[in-house]
């Protein structure tokens, strides 16, 4: 077995050639692409990123937690539609969705359905860690598996082992159907496209672990009434489990969308994630944190699954216009110590005081990746105050939140640079684990698979995918 290989403690320490010979790789394998330009472009980083042992901890303990949290979203929404939970969570949960989108959410074939890859946005700062977002339809899985491969090739110890990607998706999409051959679609739409080599080059590790995936358009999609299938070789090939890599809120520009979607309410093909945007929105963040649904919270989440999720969710508030009452306020929320009763008080705050993001919540072209996100002490005054009321304004069909901003904890980074040679800089790190989740109910597990680091230079606030970012694996350490 090949030894564990040290944390570089020099930048002088790290080969050049051996990153170059990494960076080939991936490019061969259509994750990375070392044109500046181009979408699939980053840093290639010197060797994975270490954590403290409390970081680490933590990301190893965080899947049953989540997914404590979304099995009970999923029945806060539930009881929310029979009229026993209050009736701000059904009205916020269903904004913005067609009456259709919603019905075919609530079917009972749906019941007891959740997202099966979670994946939180994790930052570490001075004050601990903070979630500042979840997402169930990720991109970054053939990326993340493509670096943990081959960093553990090269001998790292990385968390989630050289193969913990591609063996926790190949469970979970096995875990959706029960033939002994199962064949899986990955449809992935245009406005994904981005993802599509990725995606490929997963679906091409998944078939070395012995499970028949296949990268596919939409329109590629065949219905009968037997089920869905696709043409391999002039002959139809019956699909087992279909894995959505499209949001829902895109679905009238999605070939064949109707044809999945009626497939899946059928029983025809096990689809996930399922068509459930109300799991889907981030101010599921707010709901933790509202004082009407602490108790329920307390009832439905173990206790030590709660703490954990109290530590590391952050306070979280919707950016609702309607009118607070006279003698209430906005819960979590001050101001110099005072507690604030309109989202008005925020408009004069000084720089300093404007240290909050909004963003879009979900079911909305807006609400992926680093778009719609207005970060308040990025500014002007007027900026802000416009910024509010623009999500004050859209909220009856795109609500948006508001969180304090967390500045994550600075790394120093080595990466080969553009002339061949090592280069390194100081950087603020989003942690990316990912957990795939099988089985059922209370019999449920959510496995981590692995992480991705992306460290984007000191002085960027938008921590996500660019043309200047580092993006390695996470050392698993002793």
């Amino acid at each position: 077995m090949t030894s564990p290989a040290p944390a570089l403690s020099q930048t002088e320490q790290a080969d050049p050639d051996a990153l170059n010979t990494l960076a080939e790789g991936l490019a061969a394998d259509r994750v990375y692409d070392p044109s500046p330009e181009a979408a699939r472009h980053f840093r290639i980083g010197a060797q994975p990123l270490a954590l403290d042992a409390d970081t680490l901890t933590l990301i190893e303990g965080l899947g049953a937690p989540l997914l404590h949290f979304y099995q009970a979203l999923n029945s806060l929404y539930r009881r929310a539609q029979r009229g026993t939970a209050p009736a701000f969570v059904g009205r916020w949960l269903n904004l913005g969705k067609p009456d259709d989108v919603l019905r075919l959410a609530r079917m009972g074939r749906f019941k007891n359905a959740i997202p099966r890859v979670i994946r939180p946005d994790l930052f570490m700062t001075d004050n601990g860690h903070a979630i500042t977002e979840l997402d169930s339809v990720p991109g970054g899985m053939g990326i993340t598996d493509a670096l943990q491969s081959r960093y553990g090739n090269m001998g790292y110890n990385v968390l989630g082992g050289a193969d913990g990607m591609a063996q926790g998706f190949a469970a979970m999409l096995k875990d959706q159907a029960k033939p002994v051959d199962t064949t899986v679609a990955i449809v992935v739409s245009d406005e994904s496209e981005a993802y599509r080599d990725e995606m490929t080059y997963l679906a091409m590790r998944l078939k070395g672990m012995g499970l028949d995936a296949h990268v596919l358009h939409p329109q590629e999609i065949q219905f009968a009434e037997s089920g869905l299938s696709f043409t391999r070789h002039g002959e139809p090939v019956a699909i087992d489990v279909l894995y959505r890599f499209f949001e829902l809120f895109d679905l009238p520009n999605i070939p064949k969308a109707e044809l999945m979607l009626y497939g899946a309410k059928k029983g025809l093909v096990a689809l996930t994630p399922p068509p459930k945007p109300q799991l889907e929105e981030k101010l599921a963040m707010a709901l933790f944190h509202h004082p009407a649904l602490t108790g329920f919270w307390e009832q439905e989440i173990p206790t030590d699954s709660l703490e954990v999720l109290h530590r590391v969710i952050p306070q979280t508030w919707v950016l609702d216009p309607a009118p607070v009452p006279s003698h209430a306020v906005i819960p979590g929320l001050e101001i110099d110590g005072a507690p604030v009763q309109s989202w008005d008080a925020l408009k004069p705050l000084s720089q300093k005081g404007r240290r909050f993001v909004v963003k879009p919540s979900g079911f909305s072209e807006t609400a992926w990746g680093a778009r719609g996100v207005v970060i308040g002490h990025d500014l002007s005054e007027a900026e802000w105050a416009d910024a509010l009321d623009a999500a004050l304004d859209a909220f009856s069909h795109t609500p948006h939140i508001l969180q304090p901003f967390h500045k994550a904890k600075r790394h120093q980074v080595a990466y080969l640079g553009s002339e061949g040679g090592i280069a390194r800089m100081s950087a603020r790190a989003r942690i990316c684990p990912y957990y795939f989740v099988t089985g059922n109910g209370q019999d449920a597990t959510a496995t981590l698979g692995g992480a991705l680091a992306t460290l984007c230079p000191e002085d960027k606030k938008r921590i996500h995918g660019m043309t200047t970012a580092t993006m390695v694996p996470v050392l698993r350490t002793a």
